[in-house]
This record gives structure tokens, C-alpha cells and sequence, in this order.
């Protein structure tokens, strides 16, 4: 489309992505029993309308105890495919990638939606159908105050939840999405095993780095184990805890390199979540904040890198690549804001053709009042 990096096509395995846009992943807490509704299929279509390269449906359940929320996606059961195929076909009959997250909140779970505050569920909301359940972690230890203690996963039962992801990509598979990301950030299951501040388990699955890195590098070798070749697998990491230096960006430039020998193709950095409700680190949120974590990966790991956190303008997004910091940009609540942000981003930066972004149901009367405009100065 143009000399701009923004939108220079990007091969990605055996995949052609149209341009470097990611719509990150973003919990609607809209789900039925985890199943999409159309409430997904129109928040998740109008981002390929609207030009974008690749497209994260929202974190997804392996089980349905690992959902957070009782309104939390899912991909534990098999209706819930054809339910996702609805999405897909969709997204890719509109030229963009459809892309799937799937994670476990661990000590996370049964909670209400974030306009609660996260606040863990209890008697009461069972009386309204909100039955609480008890969340699972490497240690006994909760992640606030008013959280109920989880349960602490035998050696065993971490085998079978490690078996509940390899079904879970199996469906994603099924379900037509063309590239998975493992959810290792934000404080989730695979985050609390990270963390010596959840993680304080004497076994194989505790203890020093390679220990507490154990759980999420088995894991990834039974997804990419199912997940085909020439589709890619990506993994979002916490890049940082924001807690005392728990975790470190080295351990994250080592997990990293950890995984890229498993078959990881892109690491998606964020940063924090290991402790209350939030997910992001305490750190000052200025443009693009978390950048120097997936461009520190991106170079020291020798890994393709994604960046996330507060990239809003066209030229930031463009100067980011240029200066070769990192792979693909993502944007979250500013797609809420404007999913035509690909569209707008194109004409700021100079692309000449920057509507045949849109599908030409759109881009052929935009093109027309173009014209009309030209003749009629």
C-alpha cells in the first residue's frame, strides 16, 4: 500500500498480515456460559471493517474455572466452535487475521466485571446466579485481601490443566482462527507461576527462574505441539511486575529466549497484574510506556516483538518501526474509541490509497465524495 511501515504487508509464518495493526485482546465480560454472542461479532467485525491487520478476540478460558467473571469467554466446550466460526469467517472474508488468546485467571477467578472493581464473589451473589467457585494457583496464596484463598495445584492436577490448553487450541484451531496466543501476563495462572510472589512452591514448579518458568514452557510445547506450523503462536508476557522487582525485564529476555526455542513466533509485552485487581504495572503512562520492554525482547532475544500501552498517533505507531524497536503495534481502548483508526492513521501519514482499507462496500461512495469534492473547488 506504501513505503510507510505501518502499512507494509508482514509475512508471519505461513500468514500475510496487510498491515502491522493489531486489535489487542479485550475482555467484553458479554459471554454466555463462554460462548460469543453477537455483541461479539459486531465488536470484533467492525475492527475489520475498519482496516486492521490482525484481530484478538477477547482472553479466553481453557476451563470454565478459569474464567474470571461469570460473563468471561471461553473455548472449553465444543458448541462454543461453531460459535466462534460465526467470527472468523467473518473476519477473514474482510481480509484481516483472526486471532485468539487464551488464558487461565488462576487465583483470579470468581469475580465480578471490572466496574465492580473485580470484587470477588460471594453468598449473596449466589441468591442472584452468580455462584462463587474457588480459583487454583501454584500456592495457597491470594492475590488481595478480600479474595478467597485458591487451591494449590498438585503435580498431577497440573498435568490436567496443562491438558485443558492443548484441547483448548484444538478448538481454536477448529474454530478458524489463524494465529494463538498463550496468556502469560496480567497476574493469570500462567503469571502466578512466574512471580515468586504467588509461586512459592518447593517442587519442580517453584523455586529458582527455570523452576517457576517450568509450568508456562511445558505448556507452550503442547500448544505448539497442535498448533500447525505455518500458523503462528504468540505469548503476551508481563514484562515487569511493578512489585518490588519480582520479576525483571532479564527474566523476561530469558523466558523469552526460552520460548522462541519452543516455537513461539511473537512475544507481546504489557507489564504488572501480579497483585490486585489492575493489570498494568505502576509505572507513568506516557505514549507507548511499554515499548522499550518488547523492543529490549525484540533485539536480545532475537524474537519478532509486539508493543501495547498508550499508541494513539499515526506518526508515534510509524517512528516506533522505523527505528526498528519493534514488530507490530496494538491498540485497545482507542479502537473503542475510533475502530476506523487504521483508516485515519493511513491518511495522516501520506497513504495516497488509504481507503481501500475499508471493503468497497464502504471505500466506493467514500472514493465518490472524494471526488465530488475535488470537482467542486
Amino acid at each position: 500500500m506504501s513505503s510507510r511501515l505501518l502499512f507494509t504487508p508482514i509475512k508471519l509464518a505461513g500468514l500475510n498480515a496487510r498491515n502491522r495493526i493489531v486489535v489487542s485482546p479485550m475482555c467484553q465480560y458479554s459471554s454466555h456460559d463462554g460462548g460469543p454472542t453477537d455483541w461479539h461479532l459486531v465488536h470484533l467485525g467492525k475492527f475489520a471493517l475498519g482496516g486492521a491487520g490482525i484481530i484478538f478476540c477477547e482472553e479466553t478460558a481453557v476451563e470454565s474455572r478459569a474464567r474470571k467473571t461469570h460473563g468471561c469467554a471461553g473455548i472449553y466446550n465444543d458448541k462454543h466452535v461453531p460459535m466462534y466460526r460465526r467470527i472468523t469467517d467473518f473476519i477473514r472474508a474482510n481480509k484481516s487475521i483472526p486471532a485468539m488468546q487464551i488464558g487461565h485467571s488462576g487465583r483470579k477467578a470468581s469475580c465480578g466485571p471490572p466496574w465492580t472493581n473485580f470484587k470477588p464473589l460471594t453468598d449473596a451473589d449466589a441468591k442472584l446466579g452468580l455462584t462463587p467457585w474457588q480459583g487454583v494457583s501454584p500456592s495457597t496464596v491470594a492475590h488481595r485481601e478480600d479474595a478467597q484463598v485458591p487451591h494449590e495445584l498438585s503435580v498431577a492436577e497440573i498435568g490436567e490443566v496443562i491438558a485443558s490448553w492443548r484441547e483448548a487450541a484444538l478448538r481454536t484451531l477448529n474454530a478458524g482462527f489463524d494465529i494463538i496466543e498463550i496468556h502469560g501476563a496480567h497476574g493469570y495462572l500462567i503469571h502466578q507461576f512466574l512471580s515468586p510472589l504467588a509461586n512459592k512452591r518447593t517442587d519442580a514448579y517453584g523455586g529458582d527462574l527455570q523452576g517457576r518458568m517450568r509450568f508456562a514452557l511445558e505448556l507452550t510445547e503442547v500448544v505448539r505441539a497442535v498448533w500447525p506450523k505455518d500458523k503462528p503462536l504468540w505469548f503476551r508476557v508481563s514484562a515487569v511486575d511493578g512489585d518490588g522487582g519480582a520479576w525483571s525485564l532479564d527474566d523476561t529476555v530469558q523466558l523469552a529466549r526460552e520460548l522462541k526455542a519452543r516455537g513461539v513466533d511473537v512475544i507481546a509485552c504489557s507489564s504488572g497484574g501480579i497483585n490486585g485487581p489492575l493489570n498494568m504495572a505502576i509505572v507513568p503512562r506516557v505514549a507507548g510506556y511499554q515499548v522499550p520492554y518488547a523492543e529490549r525482547v525484540r533485539h536480545e532475544a532475537g524474537i519478532m516483538s509486539c508493543a501495547v500501552g498508550l499508541i494513539t498517533e499515526p506518526a508515534h505507531a510509524e517512528d516506533i518501526l522505523q527505528n526498528g524497536q519493534v514488530d507490530f503495534i496494538a491498540m485497545a481502548r482507542e479502537f473503542l474509541y475510533n475502530p476506523n483508526w487504521p483508516v485515519h492513521a493511513a491518511k495522516a501519514l501520506g497513504v495516497t490509497d488509504y481507503l481501500d482499507l475499508l471493503p468497497d462496500e464502504y471505500a466506493w461512495w467514500l472514493k465518490r465524495r472524494e471526488k465530488i469534492r475535488e470537482i467542486s473547488k
